[in-house]
């Protein structure tokens, strides 16, 4: 099985614990039998590979959740790097052309594309395999997984098939409607439209070259910036008239809110958390080192992470978005492919940041330009490579950074380091590699 997992947004429903950098999807909050947790995309790439062991996994996703990728998921995985947003159709094109430039995918092989973030049982995925095994039949163009609804959302657009058969031609789509509307879709067996899709390989390539000018997937790559922001809806499946869609009553949930979230989660609280015997459906999650006290609360999520602290009706949770948007908040954690940062403390002309390495992992070769710096390993053991000279270390050594030092630092084992940065520029895009 060839599948394509599309990774945007920044998830900003679920702030604070989603920024710019650490999506919804890779949020680690659904507790495993080991007593760990995972992140969504880390649940869905594991059903992935529990239903089919050699699926050939590539998620679509924007530069910035590279880092988080390999971090949660290893190097193994695919990854279609998108330079710039210009929604789904070219994501997908771009995607697809990666699959057979880059990957070997032959054009008559079944792509099947999805959302990366789904919260579904191990049938989903066999759906999603009967549903790359239909598009390999070439009966239709495009094949859709129509959900049964459940009730009648406003949420999402609706797929009317042709009949009632598992498999069917579609007769039309509807856009999202009103409740009153929906009902009257579920009645005429309206299903879902929850993005989820399959094809041959070679029909999303010739759509994407008779829509776009490129020679193949590198030259796609450096053109993305001037394609057109077009959904795949819009370019494609709107006027193709070969579509099938397939039937899918497993359970289905979008978690793209705290209130649907939270529906999920196993545990009403994660963290830190002390809850009093008088709360009624209160879920908090609490990523800070200091104690959360609930107490006679009803109906209610609160969430604490050091990007801020959201107490909100779950209900109501669902419309943080514009006051999200408002907020130009300093980044204050995020994974990255060698480990991970949290922001202790940030002033005017200095911040301090604990950073941690796997065993085995570096950062980069760098430079800084505008900031000194100053390391303190406080756990593990490591290499410091400074100016191209090479020096253990261990807790309680300090190393000290001048701006324009090439340096990086080698975990032996997993490395804890505080890092104090000084200067009267201190941003992220001061930084040179080597």
């Amino acid at each position: 099985m060839n599948i394509v997992l599309l990774s945007g947004g920044s998830g900003k429903r679920l702030w604070p614990l989603s920024n710019d950098i650490r999506s919804k999807q890779f949020i680690k909050i659904f507790k495993e039998k080991d007593g760990d947790y995972e992140s969504m995309v880390q649940r869905v790439y594991r059903q992935i590979k529990k239903v089919d062991a050699n699926a050939n996994v590539t998620i679509a996703t924007a530069k910035t959740q590279v880092s988080s990728i390999h971090n949660q998921l290893g190097e193994d995985v695919g990854i279609s790097v998108e330079p710039c947003r210009r929604d789904t159709f070219p994501a997908i094109a771009l995607a697809t052309a990666y699959l057979h430039d880059i990957r070997g995918v032959k054009g008559d092989e079944a792509v099947v594309v999805c959302p990366v973030d789904p919260y579904v049982e191990d049938d989903y995925f066999e759906a999603l395999k009967a549903l790359g095994e239909q598009a390999a039949k070439g009966e239709a163009n495009l094949v859709l997984m129509g959900i049964e609804p459940t009730y009648p959302s406003e949420k999402y657009g609706y797929i009317i098939p042709k009949d009632a058969g598992e498999v069917s031609m579609v007769d039309t789509f509807k856009e999202k409607p009103d409740e009153q509307t929906a009902k009257k879709y579920i009645e005429q067996g309206a299903l879902w439209n929850g993005g989820v899709f399959a094809y041959k390989l070679e029909y999303v390539l010739n759509k994407a070259h008779e829509l776009i000018d490129f020679k193949n997937y590198q030259d796609l790559f450096a053109k993305y910036a001037s394609l057109q922001k077009i959904s795949f809806d819009y370019a494609v499946v709107e006027k193709e008239d070969k579509i099938q869609v397939m039937r899918f009553g497993g359970e289905w949930k979008d978690l793209g809110t705290w209130n649907t979230l939270t529906e999920a989660m196993n545990e009403t609280s994660v963290g830190n958390v002390i809850p009093n015997d008088t709360n009624e459906n209160v879920h908090v999650v609490n990523e800070l080192n200091v104690p959360v006290l609930c107490m006679g609360l009803k109906d209610v999520v609160v969430s604490a992470s050091p990007e801020g602290i959201l107490v909100a009706d779950k209900e109501l949770s669902a419309h943080i978005k514009p006051y999200v948007d408002k907020l130009d908040n300093q980044i204050m954690f995020a994974e990255k492919s060698w480990g991970s940062f949290r922001v202790l403390d940030v002033e005017e002309e200095s911040m301090t940041i604990k950073v941690t390495l796997n065993a085995g992992h570096q950062m980069n070769y760098h430079s800084h330009e505008h900031r000194d710096e100053v390391w303190t390993v406080i756990e593990g053991e490591g290499l410091v490579i400074q100016d191209d000279k090479k020096r253990d270390v261990s807790v309680g050594d300090v190393i000290s950074i001048p701006r324009g030092s090439k340096h990086t630092i080698v975990a032996k084992t997993e490395l804890k380091v505080i890092e104090v940065q000084m200067g009267k520029e201190i941003n992220i895009n001061d930084k040179k590699k080597w």
